[in-house]
């Protein structure tokens, strides 16, 4: 079993969130946290709260109760970009890249969050801009090479395959140079090649750039070789919290998928 954190390493602090759209509890009174180096993964069915909980984390919905500590930060109440720029990036399950623009042009909006001068100079093309842009070309090449999409650097991302406009996507993300990473279903619609890849690259962030991640995905093959701990939800409800093994075999957990006859046989 994996060791949950110490509330000390926790680099996020959900605690007990209640969000309802029309009197429907979207998150219920769900608590949990995330250590330093950790890669948590949220699972549940359709309708179960995942895509909610991130959209709280991002700023875009604001609960009418509990707490949401990000690195020491209060988040309730503090707009997206804001949020941003503290350190949490995240990915969507539906590519929001620009397609006509390139895998690096797309990689260089990432950083738009560090970018400290004005149009002025930028189209100036002097001192303090060039060198700042310089500096962020330097910082998107080492995600070019981490990401291994050298050969795509140049094409346009309308014309890559599917699987590398996700590796664009999360390329992307990891140019904010983020504290916590948001993975909002990475691999959703991937080949098995894709899968593996993306799976090798996700480890490797953890491992190599000991960047904590939380992951919401419906692989579950996926999720169970990846995750130090999962939280499963159903109906807006954390339902189990755990290492994968235990969170897997939870009778809750396999009920929410199962329904109530499938489970008891």
């Amino acid at each position: 079993m994996t060791a949950a954190p110490s509330d000390d390493a926790a680099i996020l602090e959900f605690d007990d969130v209640r969000l309802s759209f029309a009197g429907v509890k979207a998150i219920d009174g769900v608590s949990f946290h995330v250590g330093a180096r950790e890669l948590f993964a949220i699972i549940g069915p359709n309708g179960a709260g995942k895509t909610s909980i991130f959209n709280v984390l991002s700023g875009v919905y604001r609960p009418r109760r509990g707490r949401v500590r990000f690195d020491g930060r209060d988040l309730i109440g503090m707009r997206p970009h804001r949020i941003a720029a503290l350190g949490l990036a995240r990915t969507f399950q539906n590519i929001e890249l620009f397609a006509n623009l390139t895998v690096l042009d797309n990689l260089m909006l990432g950083r738009h969050t560090h970018i400290r001068y004005g149009a002025l100079s930028a189209f100036a093309w002097l001192g303090r801009a060039r060198n700042a842009e310089l500096a962020h070309r330097a910082v998107v090449e080492d995600i070019v090479d981490f990401l291994e999409l050298e050969q795509w650097r140049e094409h346009p991302v309308r014309l890559l395959p599917y699987g590398i406009q996700k590796r664009v996507e999360l390329g992307r993300a990891l140019a904010a140079d983020p504290k916590l990473l948001l993975l909002d279903e990475p691999v959703a619609g991937m080949n098995l090649e894709e899968t593996e890849d993306m799976a090798r690259f996700i480890l490797d962030i953890r491992d190599e750039l000991d960047l904590p991640m939380i992951m919401v995905e419906h692989d579950m093959g996926i999720v169970m070789d990846l995750a130090d701990r999962i939280m499963a939800m159903d109906f807006g409800r954390a339902i189990a919290t755990g290492a994968p093994a235990e969170v897997q075999n939870h009778p809750d957990v396999i009920r929410a998928y199962l329904g109530e006859e499938e489970a008891a046989s």
